[in-house]
């Protein structure tokens, strides 16, 4: 296939991923990267671009649109001052190192086994989605001690692992230790800057081989499919919210949570080769 219409199906794709993204963002308050890995992966996949470091490319691309929807994020919840921003810097030394080995750990690791681990924890999230509730609580303030010691590395090694930002651990976390759900939202988008800036870093000197690096690529991170994505989510990102203030989102995240646990599995029956 010549390589301009490559590019012209890759451009395609990546709109359509990208404007996706940003309504379920909006609509559902999910972060991008829990739709845009399981998405990267089919469109480079289905351009041609498999291989044994097609997981690694799919991470590293998600978590670089995090570092600017994070930081837009954050400022935005600061100017309503629903940022926890002692929460932020008691928690985020350890997320940051747990990014900066969750980098490590992932540029060692095989495509098939990133997928495995995305599918597992893409259910659990999924799961906690569906039929998770607000009021369940495991204490009244956040951990502390060897607590945050053990845990905060946890969230952004996991999160690096998985190509998103800090909302998916990061939430819960907080919502499970009766920091309000607003304000949970509000500061896991600073842990998304977190993860993000260190983890991205660290992949622009990972090395795909030439025959599975989609055009302008450096490292592991796809500038093309970057800058589509955050245009696009920027874009509609702000349907997805008012849309959401239209209707009720409770019912559409259950049926969210049934779609991300669906590709979850499909991520993981891949992975075994089923």
């Amino acid at each position: 296939m010549p390589e301009t219409m490559l590019l012209a199906q890759m451009l395609g794709l990546l709109l359509v991923i990208g404007a996706l993204a940003g309504v379920l963002a909006g609509l559902l308050g999910v972060g991008g990267g829990i739709v845009l890995v399981p998405a990267f992966f089919y469109a480079f996949q289905t351009l041609g671009y498999g291989g044994p470091q097609l997981m690694q490319l799919c991470l590293a691309t998600s978590l670089a649109t995090i570092i600017v929807t994070s930081i837009r994020s954050v400022l935005s919840h600061n100017k309503k001052g629903a940022v926890d921003w002692d929460v932020l810097r008691k928690w985020g030394p350890g997320i940051a190192v747990g990014a900066v080995i969750g980098v490590m750990v992932a540029s060692a690791l095989k495509t098939e086994f990133l997928q495995a681990l995305f599918g597992v924890l893409g259910m659990v999230i999924g799961v906690y989605l569906g039929l998770g509730n607000s009021e369940w609580r495991l204490g009244d303030v956040m951990p502390k001690g060897l607590r945050r010691l053990a845990l905060s590395p946890s969230v952004g090694f996991l999160s690096v692992l998985m190509g998103i930002g800090g909302g998916s651990f990061g939430v819960p976390l907080m919502s499970l230790y009766n920091i309000p759900i607003h304000r949970a939202v509000a500061t896991a988008a600073g842990f998304g800057v977190i993860i993000a800036v260190p983890s991205v870093l660290g992949f622009l000197f990972f090395n795909i081989a030439p025959e599975h690096r989609p055009p302008f690529t450096i490292g592991a991170v796809n500038l093309v499919a970057f800058s589509i994505v955050v245009a696009m989510t920027m874009i509609t990102a702000p349907w997805g919210v008012k849309l959401a203030h239209a209707m009720d989102p409770k019912p559409l995240k259950r049926v969210f949570a049934v779609f991300l646990t669906l590709v979850a599995l499909n991520m993981l029956r891949k992975a075994l080769g089923w």
